[in-house]
């Protein structure tokens, strides 16, 4: 449990869900990829979402971060809904600019890295702070050094992606979303096209943000991370949620049979 999780059990205050998924459906085109995923995730929670390919986990990443938009349902971050408006009772497409303005607040961090090759680690963090938010390039720089120090790579602040290895860019990258102070921070797969053993400083960095309170939506196979940083664990297959709950719980004794199944291949 995060810190801020941990304080709020502790004075006997309700944390209030920031992200609420409701009746979520996706398809493309006749393929029902999404089938009424319903799942909230209060502030400060790590929520991990675990999952063979093809079960939705990634298509429901990018309907929250609107890089994809839903076939029915409702999701809302801080009862803001994402993607439309609602006026009397009727849902109305939001424009590129309030799309925008809201994918602002959402970090997403992506199996590939998606570096710009032809800048330094520095200014790829420094690129939408100051495009997008209209911070002056002196404040981002000395915000995206603080952010790279945190992450471990302060030494390499004028690298050149090429000259970084995997784990090395991914930290750019989680450095670069963290940049935009978002209040929600979605991880696609964020270990899964690293060599093993560059695997633990990515997680690292990531536990060290779910202690700092962050509110994390995780897809991800590293079920010690699940088991050690995750609040809950929900188990998709087949676009529907199949099991959610307590991360130690369900890995050491899960109820349905697809999730024994899938443990049982991925432990």
């Amino acid at each position: 449990m995060t810190e801020t999780a941990k304080q709020a059990a502790q004075q006997g205050t309700l944390v209030q869900p920031l992200v609420r998924i409701e009746g979520v459906h996706k398809y493309f085109g006749e393929h029902h990829v999404l089938r009424g995923i319903d799942m909230t995730i209060k502030e400060g929670e790590v929520s991990v979402i675990i999952g063979p390919s093809g079960s939705g986990k990634s298509t429901l990443l990018r309907c929250v971060n609107l890089l994809e938009t839903i076939s029915a349902g409702r999701i809302s971050v801080r009862d803001e809904l994402i993607g439309y408006r609602e006026v009397n009772g009727r849902l109305h497409d939001l424009n590129a600019k309030q799309i925008a303005a809201q994918r602002r607040e959402i970090g997403m961090v992506f199996q590939r890295f998606n570096l710009f090759p032809h800048k330094t680690a520095l200014y790829n963090i420094i690129e939408a702070p100051t495009q997008v938010k209209r911070q002056s390039k002196a404040a981002a720089r000395v915000r995206a050094l603080e952010l790279l120090e945190m992450v471990g790579l302060s030494d390499h602040a004028n690298h050149y992606p090429s000259q970084l290895s995997g784990g090395q860019q991914q930290r750019v990258a989680i450095a670069r979303a963290l940049a935009m102070e978002p209040e929600l921070m979605l991880f696609d797969e964020p270990t899964s096209a690293l060599d093993p053993e560059l695997v633990g400083d990515v997680l690292n960095v990531m536990k060290d943000l779910a202690k700092s309170g962050m509110t994390m939506i995780v897809v991800t196979h590293e079920i010690g991370f699940a088991r050690e940083v995750g609040d809950t664990l929900t188990f998709m297959d087949g676009g529907v949620v199949v099991e959610s709950g307590n991360p130690r719980e369900i890995i050491a004794n899960p109820q349905h049979r697809r999730t024994k199944e899938f443990l049982s291949r991925v432990l």
